[in-house]
């Protein structure tokens, strides 16, 4: 980014930055200085507006602390999805691939929870193509760090979180991994053992090496292996034909992942106030089939690949960060790339096989197919920010401004989903070759923004945060997201925050690319006056989509009072329009026997609800933690769910400080009833399985227990009551996902 702004001077700029909204509740921090009788006077200084938004309502934090009080089995997100506003669902509305579940905030979808590691986005799931009901194969982005190198875990919700641009109309989770000081060594083991046999039992180990090296070096170095195997084929409850009575394939599991990670670090000194950093970082996470397929129903003809890798993901970032103080300020700067790697066995791209493995090469020469191939989507997102915070004055009120630039650049190679044909009679026009082969398999996109914040104690009680974003793409053009947010302190212990912003997700590659042609023999064909149109019809990506828009809003209470209790409530309302999809005009008005059509902007949504918590010290050796998420509404223009997620949910955990070296958790989470979707997003029909998922809870007791000042073991039980939670529904409803029953789990970590 970059441009050195010594102080903003311009009217202009002013003028603009005091006509914003602004966002909330500020904490002050104080420097102090002699006076010229010597006593000590403390200046007011006013934290910076992401600082501002990270300790305002509407944010969580998952601390080291807590992850080694209830370890993860396998991926953060098991951690996080307990956060107010947070659940775990699958890529869409319909629970199709529901075991593949991801972060969900505030109801808005994995696809607007932004990931960040460090501060800087992860991409690695746009590599997996999205099929025409917005699906994709993959299990998100939040599994890239071991647990064990995890510094804190920060979870920004509401209009705060549209401060970071594309993807984060839900929120944001970022993932600050550890950066020790001292030389320090630390190994850690984990171990997952399911009560039933049945489910795949994990286990993970891994080391961190990190120190100075000299008077301006520090180092860090981290490796990690993790594998949790597949669920068993025959997990779930056999079925049968209802009218036949015959035996159907039974329901698929969770499909096993094998996580290597291997990280090094080198911090250097530049001069006082000056550290660059460079880091390079290699992921591998491999899938164990157990035999999902689009319809969820374990394939016969795949069953030779049960408890195989099917697919890898390869992940590679390098990445090159500078922090700078100066007497005017301080600067945040980084350039990243991150290249993935997508790499899966030949499958189907389209219709009732899409997705399902098939063996795509002759390796005899007979002229039939009979081997499997491996073949790769390269994804390279280059992604930069700079990043000034100024100390000043605005209008006599003392502030902080911050001004910032940011890029992201998006390049696919994919001619592995560009492969369907696309015959003349149907795509005249439309620019499409019919060969794949003499299709560009490269399609990319460019996004420039633009942003300033200022944060501003306006009086004693009152805390204004304006910002205004411009982001300028080259497929779509500009956005413009201005946001307010506001914190009132009553006294000491109450406060109030009002929030609103507009967030904003640019167009996937998928959706853009015009050389990606989704066929469907029938099935996937819309709806006319409550008449399936008849087959086949062709879907084309659009490179004149445009963003999608939500105006986030909040209203929240928070209460922290001198007797250890802590709480608060907060309303959100989100606007949501310009949704991408599938659409419904053909564009060969003429053709009844090859229709097209293209991905659109259409519908709305509207999603609200509340979230809250409550702590409290329950004398010396006892603490209580809760909080809940209710969703009043959440609701397209056809009346369905955004998102499948719960009614309510509500957590709560009890610590015991048995001892100085010994504490005790019991823990639970009850999930209200998940409502499915009851008909189709895409062609107006009714599901033939639209059950919803009835309310349940899960119980969990554990311990950590510090043997010495350098040595610590977690031990304990996971869904303590072994409440069973089955996959019962196919492709379609909210019983599309397992719970885990009970499991023993024990974690060992040493340091030094």
């Amino acid at each position: 980014m970059a441009t050195l702004f010594p102080r903003p001077a311009t009217g202009t700029a002013l003028c603009l930055l005091m006509s914003l909204p602004v966002p909330a509740g500020s904490v002050l921090a104080q420097e102090t200085r002699t006076g010229t009788d010597d006593t000590i006077i403390l200046d007011t200084v006013v934290i910076s507006a992401e600082e501002q938004g990270k300790q305002a309502l509407g944010t969580s934090t998952v601390t080291a602390e807590d992850l080694e009080k209830t370890p993860v089995r396998n991926d953060v997100s098991e951690i996080v999805r307990k956060m107010p506003g947070v659940n775990l669902t699958g890529a869409t509305a319909t629970g199709q691939r529901g075991n593949q579940r991801q972060i969900d905030i505030r109801g808005m979808g994995p696809e607007n929870t932004l990931i960040l590691i460090d501060g800087k986005p992860v991409m690695s799931r746009n590599a997996v193509k999205m099929s025409r009901g917005g699906e994709r194969d993959t299990r998100g982005d939040s599994n890239w760090v071991p647990a064990e190198m995890i510094e804190r875990i920060e979870v920004i919700r509401g209009p705060a979180a549209a401060r970071y641009g594309s993807g984060a109309s839900g929120g944001v989770v970022n993932i600050i991994t550890k950066r020790p000081e001292t030389f320090t060594g630390q190994v850690s083991m984990h171990a997952t053992v399911p009560e039933n046999s049945k489910e795949g039992s994990t286990n993970r180990a891994n080391f961190m090496l990190a120190g100075p090296v000299g008077e301006t070096l520090t180092f860090r170095l981290f490796g990690n292996y993790n594998r949790t195997e597949a669920d068993a084929a025959d997990l779930n409850p056999p079925r049968t034909d209802p009218e036949t009575g015959e035996a159907l394939p039974p329901l698929a599991g969770s499909e096993g992942v094998t996580n290597k990670d291997l990280g090094a670090l080198l911090s250097w000194n530049l001069a006082p106030g000056h550290h660059l950093d460079v880091q390079m970082d290699f992921s591998r996470q491999g899938n164990d089939y157990a035999g999902d397929t689009r319809n969820g129903a374990v394939d016969e003809d795949m069953a030779e690949l049960l408890g195989s890798e099917t697919s890898r993901m390869y992940r590679r970032t390098v990445s090159l960060t500078h922090r700078g103080e100066y007497d005017f300020g301080e600067s945040h700067s980084y350039i990243q790339w991150e290249n993935t790697g997508n790499t899966r066995l030949c499958s189907g791209n389209a219709g009732s096989v899409e997705d399902n493995y098939t063996p795509c090469i002759d390796s005899d020469g007979d002229g039939e197919e009979d081997a499997y191939e491996y073949r790769t989507i390269d994804l390279d997102t280059v992604s930069a920010k700079s990043e000034w915070i100024l100390p000043m004055s605005l209008g006599g009120k003392a502030s902080r401004l911050t001004l910032g630039a940011e890029y992201r650049g998006e390049f696919m190679d994919d001619a592995v989903s560009t492969t369907n044909t696309l015959p003349p009679e149907v795509g005249g026009g439309t620019g499409v070759p019919e060969d794949a082969a003499d299709r560009d398999p490269r399609t990319e996109q460019n996004t420039i923004g633009l942003y300033a914040e200022a944060n501003i104690e306006w009086n004693e009680q009152l805390t204004l945060t304006p910002g205004l974003r411009f982001d300028y793409n080259d497929n779509f053009g500009s956005n413009w997201s201005p946001s307010l947010n506001a914190t009132w302190r009553f006294n000491e212990a109450w406060s109030m925050k009002v929030g609103v912003a507009r967030a904003f997700k640019v167009p996937n590659l998928f959706q853009l690319n015009p050389n990606y042609v989704y066929i469907t023999r029938g099935h996937g064909c819309p709806y006319v006056d409550g008449v399936r149109l008849s087959g086949p019809c062709y879907v084309l990506g659009n490179p004149d989509l445009e963003a999608e828009k939500s105006l986030n809003k909040e209203i929240g209470v928070a209460y922290a009072g001198s007797n250890g209790v802590e709480a608060s409530l907060t309303y959100f309302h989100n606007d949501y329009e310009n949704r991408i999809g599938s659409g419904f005009v053909q564009y060969n008005d003429n053709s009844d026997d090859g229709r097209l059509f293209r991905w659109e902007n259409q519908g709305k949504a509207v999603i609200s609800g509340l979230e809250g918590n409550f702590s409290t010290d329950l004398g010396a050796r006892f603490a209580f933690n809760a909080n809940f998420t209710k969703m009043i509404k959440s609701e397209k223009d056809n009346g369905e769910p955004l998102s499948l997620v719960p009614d309510y949910t509500v957590n709560a955990s009890l610590d015991w400080f048995a001892s100085d070296s010994v504490t005790v958790t019991l823990a639970a989470t009850h999930y209200g009833r998940i409502d499915a979707a009851t008909m189709s997003a895409i062609t107006n029909a009714e599901f033939d399985q639209a059950n919803g998922r009835d309310p349940y809870t899960l119980v969990n007791l554990g311990a950590t227990w510090d043997l010495t000042e350098t040595a610590r073991v977690s031990a304990g039980v996971t869904n303590l009551f072994d409440k069973t939670v089955l996959r019962t529904d196919s492709s379609t409803g909210a019983n599309t996902f397992n719970e885990p029953g009970r499991a023993f789990y024990l974690s060992l970590t040493s340091t030094f």
